[in-house]
């Protein structure tokens, strides 16, 4: 049996719509995914008696999807189960993004669950590379992506973001810790000018079996409120809910969407 330890966001939900058997859906206190009414709610000072609970309904498996902001933790809260647990959730809050997921990873990984990533559970939510859109790649875009590659890289190496802003050739905007749509409403007032474009790619070794980045249908609205002309995004590397929509809303909008493979 399944268990998606659910964040907030349409994800969640795209992947249960894609498995022929409903897994058990447990949300993070807070974080409630989009159409979904989780089975159970917990918190970070509940982890253990999670797993507990997980195990004693015979789930074998969990896949982690969804967003949610690192919460802080409440010392008061934490039940007997979750005590174990303590010192390593301590470690994992006080790491990147990437980092708190290995940690929390090797958590069920060790208790004895497989991990499913949830473009394994739903494969559709990762395009084949190539320009699904009818607006071709701009004139420049292909080289001013290679800007795109070593932002990502230098956002690896700090543990931050996924995702950044590029024009003429050079990066202006950063993914932070608030997202990605953060990051553009950031950007929304100053008025940018074509060929700017959003570029989004998993840090350089990231695990991907949590936290790929994703872009949807609000993704369109949001480049024509912030003025760009459209997006780079990694083939296997970044997942597109809904696919159909979010490439209709980008035709509709006169933007182009491309799924680049990352160069060797």
């Amino acid at each position: 049996m399944l268990a998606l330890i659910c964040g907030a966001g349409a994800l969640p939900g795209h992947v249960v719509r894609a498995l022929d058997v409903r897994p058990l859906v447990c949300a993070l206190d807070g974080f409630a995914p989009e159409g979904l009414a989780p089975r159970i709610t917990f918190r970070i000072e509940t982890l253990g008696s999670l797993i507990a609970w997980l195990k004693a309904r015979g789930v074998t498996a969990v896949c982690l999807c969804g967003h949610i902001r690192r919460p802080d933790i409440d010392t008061a809260a934490i039940d007997a189960a979750t005590v174990p647990l303590v010192p390593r959730l301590k470690d994992a809050m006080a790491m990147g993004d990437d980092g708190a997921l290995r940690v929390v990873l090797a958590l069920f990984s060790e208790a004895g669950f497989d991990i499913l990533a949830a473009h394994e559970a739903a494969p559709d939510l990762l395009p084949p590379a190539g320009v699904p859109t009818r607006a071709a790649i701009p004139e420049g875009v292909a080289e001013a992506a290679r800007a795109g590659d070593a932002e990502i890289a230098r956002l690896a190496a700090a543990d931050q973001g996924q995702a950044c802003v590029i024009r003429d050739g050079r990066v202006i905007a950063s993914e932070g810790p608030e997202g990605t749509d953060a990051m553009l409403a950031g950007l929304a007032a100053a008025g940018l000018r074509a060929p700017a474009f959003l570029f989004k790619a998993p840090k350089p070794g990231q695990d991907q079996r949590a936290d790929l980045p994703v872009i949807g249908p609000g993704t369109a609205a949001a480049l024509v409120r912030t003025g760009l002309s459209g997006a780079v995004i990694e083939a296997g590397g970044v997942m597109v809910l809904d696919r159909a929509r979010t490439i209709a809303d980008f035709d509709a909008a006169g933007q182009f969407l491309w799924v680049r493979e990352r160069p060797a």
